[in-house]
């Protein structure tokens, strides 16, 4: 069994990809269910966000299982791969042979990480090294809300139950002994920075927010650190927009008058959760020409996007400027304190290597268990043909040969037990528990019975 993990991101696919895939409210259980019934994986955990959407898998095979989740992505995008993406990061089974396809669709923007890669890209995910704002800590619980929807619905297993608690600690080290959360800039935070450069000051502008769910109470605290005094929230249900508005002493308005706080407001954040435009072209052109020439901002954090795009306008209205999450990605790269991206990035290469040498500790193991299991019976065998035929031996007797055997035999297996796990983790050692299990004439039942925990007894 090895790691796979496959998506695209805000990296590899441009916002109008992502935004067709987000549009999918159920995509994450579609596609888990549809990898999971073409037996390519036995493990699975879906990863979806506003700007990410990757499979986490545990497969027996490489190439099966990269088509496999390809076809699902393809079909959760609404495109048929006729291929799988160029110039992929994996590493296959047989590193000479070549990766051989045609992309075209969806598999363009797709990325494969395969094994060791796999796990070096989920802790890199996990710390926020990989997110649009480098560093920010909503990805955290993005992963913990994937890995407990795959461990309810039975999809995640020892495997991927072990790789995301570790990236999840890992993740927590990273914002904990570093400083990388507090010197990477928001997505509203570089918004607002934006908008300052069309409106000026921005502490006597009129804002408004739409919406009310986590990015919406993240724009909310933010524009009120930024001295922005003049805020409304809207939203569908009033009383999520009036808890959010008393946050920061603004006012809620109720759906209804949307347009009408539009028209009045020099700033408009929104991230609603909404397929479709809740502010359609025609709306920005209303607004601009009730304006009398004021310049407007609207900054767009919603995918799909709440704000119809200029490049969708019948006519350009050039006192309106819309800054979506495709041009925050582009402004945020390189802001990051490369300083603090590189300890985090020290830390997980560390992270990593501990990670991959327990694994492979723990793959090997069963087989030291079923080793010393065997000598076990065979001493206790031995041991009882000595009593039986020499039954007249005191205690204090029987208590030391008994002692005297287990020493010799601990000394014995000493060296192959700890040699098994030292050369397991070299890549180029051959299969010592191979050996051993063929020297000793372990059969793969003995392996198997110390592999399982022992079941409890019922009451």
């Amino acid at each position: 069994m090895s790691l796979l993990v496959i998506g695209l991101s805000h990296h590899t696919a441009p916002l109008a990809v992502l935004e067709g895939l987000a549009e999918s409210p159920d995509r994450a259980a579609n596609i888990a269910s549809t990898v999971l019934s073409s037996a390519t994986a036995t493990e699975v955990v879906v990863v979806s966000t506003c700007n990410r959407l990757e499979v986490y898998a545990e497969v027996p095979a490489f190439h099966p299982a990269v088509a496999a989740i390809g076809e699902a992505l393809a079909t959760a995008a609404g495109t048929r791969p006729e291929g799988l993406p160029c110039g992929l990061d994996v590493r296959p089974a047989d590193p000479a042979e070549e990766l051989a396809v045609r992309a075209e669709g969806i598999a363009d923007h797709l990325y494969v990480r395969f094994d060791d890669s796999a796990v070096a890209h989920t802790f890199t995910v996990a710390c926020g090294l990989d997110s649009m704002a480098v560093g920010e800590a909503q990805i955290l619980g993005q992963m913990r809300d994937a890995l407990a929807v795959a461990q309810q619905t039975g999809r995640a297993g020892e495997s991927l139950n072990s790789l995301f608690q570790h990236a999840l600690r890992v993740g927590k080290r990273a914002h904990s002994e570093t400083d990388i959360d507090q010197h990477s800039l928001s997505l509203v935070q570089m918004g607002l920075e934006e908008a300052e450069k069309v409106l000026g000051d921005l502490s006597g502008c009129r804002a408004a927010v739409v919406g009310a769910g986590a990015m919406s109470g993240l724009a909310v605290a933010t524009a009120a650190r930024s001295g922005i005094n003049d805020l409304t929230v809207v939203n569908r249900t009033p009383s999520r927009a009036e808890r959010l508005a008393a946050s920061v002493g603004g006012t809620a308005r109720p759906w209804g008058e949307l347009e009408h706080v539009i028209l009045a407001s020099d700033l408009v954040i929104t991230c609603t959760g909404a397929v479709g435009h809740v502010i359609p072209a025609e709306l920005v052109a209303r607004s601009a020409a009730a304006r009398d020439g004021r310049p407007q901002v609207f900054i767009d954090l919603a995918l799909p996007r709440d704000v119809a795009p200029a490049d969708s306008w019948a006519e350009p209205v050039a006192t309106a400027r819309v800054i979506d999450l495709e041009e925050l990605g582009v402004l945020l790269a390189g802001r990051a304190d490369l300083q603090q991206v590189d300890r985090v990035g020290e830390l997980v290469t560390a992270e990593v290597a501990d990670y991959l040498t327990r694994r492979i500790e723990k793959k090997v193991a069963p087989t030291v268990a079923a080793l010393r299991s065997r000598a076990a019976a065979v001493v206790a065998t031995e041991l009882d043909r000595l009593h039986q035929k020499v039954p007249d031996l005191d205690d204090g007797t029987r208590a030391e040969i008994g002692r005297a055997v287990h020493r010799i035999v601990e000394k014995l297996l000493h060296t192959p037990t700890a040699r098994i796990k030292e050369f397991a983790v070299d890549p180029n050692r051959p299969d010592y528990a191979a050996a051993l299990r063929e020297l000793f004439d372990l059969e793969p039942k003995d392996v198997a019975n110390v592999s399982s925990p022992p079941k409890r007894g019922v009451s």
